[in-house]
C-alpha cells in the first residue's frame, strides 16, 4: 500500500508511545450538574490528555468525532509537543499564520495530527468508529495517514456536508458549499451504523388510496433492468387489458407465480380504473423504522454554519463578533453522527472540543431518546475550555433563557504533572488510585473493568479520575487471564526508604487475599525470598523502578 511521507514523519510516528503518563486532577465545577453523570471535560493539550486518559478508557469508546484545524492558511494554531528532534521543534514549534500554500504548512499539520490519531485509535472498541471533519486543504493528506494508522480496509465513507445555504459572490473561482466528514471503523467488516430515524417528510409519501386495513402505502416499480429468467410473461389487468411483456429492456422483478400471490393479497396496485401498469404496494408499517445513512448530508437535515453560529450566540455571551467561533458545527450535524454510530449507554470522545458541540449533541440525544450516553471532551486553550466549552455545557444542562435544561452533568479536569519526575521517581502527590489504574493498564494492556475489580477496590477505581483515594485491601483485581494484581502503596514514598505498608514482607504475603492462580505484587521493596515467592506463584515488581513509565 502506498504511504504518505513528509518532513518530520520519522520523529512523530511513534511519538505517542514515548509520551509520559500525566495525572488528571478534577476541580470543583459550580453549575456543572451531576458530577456522577460520567461525562468529562479535560483542559490541556489533547495529545497529553489522551495519554492520561488511556488507562481509564482504552478500548471503551464507541464513537470518536473530531473537528481539527482545517489548516486553511487563514487561521492561527500552535501545537508544540516539546519533542527533542530538531525537525519536530521546527515544524511544530512555529505558528501557522497567513502564509501562502506551501509544503511546510502541510508538514506541520501532518506532524500535529499523526500522533493524535494514533492515540485515538487505541480508545476505540472493536465495533467503534471515528468521524473527522475536514475540507479540501488536508482531505487527501488525512486519508493518507488514516489509511496508514487505521488500515485502508477500514475506510467506511466520505460524507459531504452542505455547510452553506447560499453562494458567496466574493469567491474567486467556486463558492465552496461543502465540507467532508471522513469515517473509518476500528474494524469495518464488523461495524454497522444505525439507521437514521424517519422524518415526517419521508412518511408523507405513504397514502391509503384503497382503504387497505394494513394502513398507508406507496407504490414500487414492478419492473427492473437486471435480468431475471422468470421475469418475462404477460399480465392481464382487471380491466381486461393484456400487457404482453415488461417494458423494453426490462424484466418483471418477480415470477408469475409470485405475482399472482401478491395480487391475491391485494399487494398490487392497478390504478383507480384497474387499467394501469401494475405496481407493488409497500406498506409503511412494514418498512424499516429508519433509513440507511447516505453520504450526502443537506443543511435542511443537519444544519449549516450560520445555524451553528446562531445557536452558539443564543447560548453564550460574546464580547464582540471577533470572539465568536469562526467555524462552529451545528448540534444537529454532530447529533446525526452520534445517532448513527452509538446506542444508549455508549461513550463518545472528542479531543478537539472547541465550543463543546459534541457534549451538547450527546446531552440532547439522551434527552430525546432516554439514553445514558457519556462524553469525554478535551480542549487545549484554557480560556476556551473554561469560558466557552464548560460554560456552554453548564447552560444547556441547567437551561438558559426560555430553553429548558437537558439535564446531566460533567467533571472538569486539568492535566497535572507526569506520573514520574525527572529522576524517574513517582511524584509525592500520586495516589493509590492513580497508580492502580496505571499499573493495571501497563500490566494487562486494558483499563480495569468493574467485573475485574475487587469489591474493596472498585469504589476507589470507579469514580476515576476522582473519588476515594485507596481501599483497605491491596488487591486491585483479577485480570481475564487469571492474574491477580496487588498494589502495596500508601501514596507517600517519602525519602525513598522502605515504609511499612509499601513493603512485601512474609506477614503481608501471608495476608494477601487467597487466589488460585498467578499473582503480581507491586511494592517499594520485598523482604521475601525468591523461592518463597515462586512457591506462592508471586511476581514482585518494585516501585518505581519496575513500573512502566510510558
Amino acid at each position: 500500500m502506498p504511504t504518505l511521507d513528509w518532513i518530520g514523519k520519522r520523529a512523530v510516528v511513534n511519538h505517542h508511545r514515548a509520551l509520559p503518563y500525566r495525572l488528571l486532577r478534577c476541580e470543583p465545577a459550580p453549575g456543572a450538574g451531576d458530577p456522577a453523570a460520567g461525562n468529562l471535560l479535560v483542559e490541556g493539550d489533547n495529545l497529553h490528555a489522551l495519554k492520561a486518559l488511556l488507562p481509564y478508557y482504552a478500548g471503551r469508546v464507541k464513537c470518536i468525532y473530531i473537528d481539527p484545524p482545517y489548516n486553511t492558511g487563514n487561521e492561527g494554531w500552535v501545537y508544540n509537543d516539546a519533542v527533542n528532534a530538531p525537525e519536530i521543534q521546527k515544524w511544530l514549534g512555529e505558528i501557522v499564520g497567513k502564509e501562502a500554500e506551501d509544503l511546510s504548512r502541510h508538514d506541520k499539520w501532518l506532524c500535529m495530527m499523526y500522533p493524535r490519531l494514533a492515540l485515538l485509535r487505541e480508545f476505540l472498541r472493536d465495533d467503534g468508529s471515528i468521524f473527522i471533519s475536514i475540507d479540501d486543504n488536508e482531505v487527501q493528506n488525512l486519508r493518507g495517514i488514516m489509511d496508514e494508522i487505521f488500515g485502508q480496509r477500514n475506510f467506511v465513507a466520505t460524507v459531504i456536508w452542505q455547510k452553506v445555504y447560499s453562494p458567496k459572490n466574493s469567491a474567486r473561482h467556486f463558492s465552496e458549499d461543502h465540507d467532508y466528514i471522513i469515517c473509518y471503523a476500528r474494524d469495518a467488516a464488523a461495524w454497522q451504523p444505525n439507521l437514521i430515524p424517519r422524518n415526517d417528510e419521508q412518511d408523507k409519501a405513504y397514502k391509503n388510496r384503497d382503504n387497505d386495513p394494513r394502513g398507508p402505502w406507496k407504490t414500487g416499480d414492478l419492473s427492473a433492468r437486471n435480468f431475471y429468467g422468470a421475469g418475462t410473461y404477460s399480465i392481464t389487468c382487471p380491466s381486461g387489458r393484456v400487457i404482453s411483456h415488461p417494458p423494453t429492456g426490462m424484466y418483471w422483478r418477480v415470477s408469475k407465480d409470485k405475482f399472482s400471490e401478491l395480487d391475491a393479497d391485494r399487494r398490487i396496485w392497478w390504478g383507480k380504473d384497474g387499467n394501469a401498469i401494475p405496481q407493488i404496494k409497500r406498506f409503511l408499517a412494514e418498512v424499516k423504522q429508519g433509513v440507511v445513512p447516505q453520504t450526502l448530508w443537506f443543511y435542511s437535515d443537519v444544519g449549516h454554519t450560520q445555524d451553528a453560529k446562531k445557536e452558539l450566540l443564543g447560548i453564550l455571551d460574546f464580547a464582540d463578533s471577533e470572539s465568536v467561533f469562526i467555524t462552529p458545527k451545528p448540534t444537529l450535524l454532530v447529533k446525526r453522527i452520534v445517532q448513527l454510530a452509538t446506542n444508549p449507554g455508549d461513550l463518545i470522545l472528542d479531543s478537539f472540543a472547541g465550543s463543546g458541540t459534541t457534549g451538547h449533541a450527546v446531552l440532547a440525544l439522551n434527552k430525546e431518546d432516554g439514553g445514558n450516553r457519556h462524553f469525554i471532551l478535551c480542549e487545549l486553550e484554557p480560556k476556551i475550555a473554561r469560558d466557552i466549552t464548560a460554560e456552554r455545557l453548564r447552560r444547556v444542562i441547567a437551561g438558559h433563557g426560555d430553553t429548558p435544561g437537558l439535564g446531566g452533568g460533567f467533571r472538569f479536569c486539568t492535566l497535572g504533572e507526569p506520573l514520574f519526575n525527572e529522576d524517574g521517581h513517582l511524584r509525592v502527590d500520586v495516589t493509590w488510585r492513580d497508580l492502580a489504574h496505571h499499573v493495571w493498564f501497563t500490566e494487562t494492556g486494558t483499563p480495569i473493568s468493574r467485573a475485574e475489580a475487587t469489591p474493596e477496590a472498585e469504589p476507589a477505581l470507579r469514580d476515576s479520575p476522582a473519588g476515594p483515594s485507596r481501599p483497605a485491601s491491596p488487591l486491585v483485581g483479577v485480570a481475564a487471564d487469571g492474574r491477580a494484581v496487588h498494589l502495596l502503596f500508601n501514596g507517600i514514598l517519602g525519602d525513598r526508604r522502605p515504609t511499612g505498608g509499601n513493603v512485601l514482607t512474609a506477614e503481608i504475603l501471608a495476608g494477601l487475599a487467597p487466589h488460585d492462580g498467578p499473582r503480581v505484587v507491586y511494592g517499594e521493596a520485598c523482604t521475601v525470598r525468591d523461592a518463597t515467592l515462586a512457591r506462592a506463584r508471586v511476581v514482585f515488581r518494585q516501585i518505581p523502578y519496575q513500573v512502566r513509565q510510558q
